[in-house]
């Protein structure tokens, strides 16, 4: 489903991104991990067309997206979160999600307006997925910091990606709220059949929900596989997990 390959980006000589490689197969799961200043972030925005590649290839769905704009990434099967909440907080939950599925049929109909039904319905059936059904009305200043990182996820579902990148979805979040988060993230996957590419710091939650894993250290892809091959690899130990004696 996705593939980049030899991708690179610097900053005023500083190359945050120096040769990172990655593969998301259609309906998996997958953690890119690395320590801070890997460049995670970097190049989640780097995929989702957020900042320009200096160099690589970024493939999606067999068509080369390299330094498309984001909405255009958007409008063909692409939607993520990002690290700092992004919601209107002016908005009501419903409202949130609403936007999302009217831009979402908006593009696919060349801009002719959807029925406000089906607008509806679709935005309660997002709602209902994600386990916000009950705060539809409610504004989302006045949500807990867990349903607000959660509303975000559906703002990107209601888009109906075919594949969702996470941006560390568990930053800040208690463990009830992170384990709330690990259940949605393999309903998503398992029940809605999405392909989804995280970036997480916490290691048991990366190992329980994905079906592989990058490693990306100064920049540079060091590892990809499955999590047990991930586990025992000496080169991760070394420049992330630690040595496991």
């Amino acid at each position: 489903m996705l593939q980049v390959e030899r991708l690179k980006k610097a900053f005023d000589g500083f190359q945050a991104i120096s040769d990172a490689n990655l593969s998301v197969p259609q309906g998996e799961v997958v953690a890119v991990i690395g320590p801070n200043g890997a460049g995670k972030s970097t190049l989640f925005n780097l995929i989702s067309g957020h900042l320009q590649a200096d160099s690589g290839h970024i493939r999606f769905l067999n068509e080369d997206i390299t330094n498309l704009a984001p909405y255009k990434i958007c409008h063909k099967g692409m939607a993520r979160s990002f690290q700092l909440i992004n919601i209107f907080t002016s908005l009501t939950v419903f409202e949130n999600v609403q936007t999302a599925v009217i831009a979402k049929h908006r593009l696919d109909q060349k801009f002719f307006k959807p029925s406000k039904r089906l607008v509806v319905e679709e935005t309660l059936d997002v709602l209902e997925s994600l386990g916000l059904l009950e705060y539809k009305d409610r504004s989302c200043s006045s949500l807990s910091y867990g349903d607000q990182k959660v509303l975000e996820i559906a703002i990107a579902v209601g888009s109906k990606p075919t594949l969702l990148l996470l941006d560390e979805p568990t930053a800040g979040m208690s463990s009830e709220e992170t384990q709330r988060i690990v259940n949605l993230i393999k309903h998503l996957s398992r029940e809605k059949g999405l392909s989804i590419l995280i970036t997480e710091h916490d290691m048991d939650l990366v190992f329980d929900v994905a079906q592989k894993i990058m490693v990306l250290h100064q920049g540079k892809t060091i590892a990809q596989g499955l999590p047990q091959d991930i586990r025992n690899d000496k080169s991760v130990q070394n420049a992330y997990l630690g040595e496991t004696g």
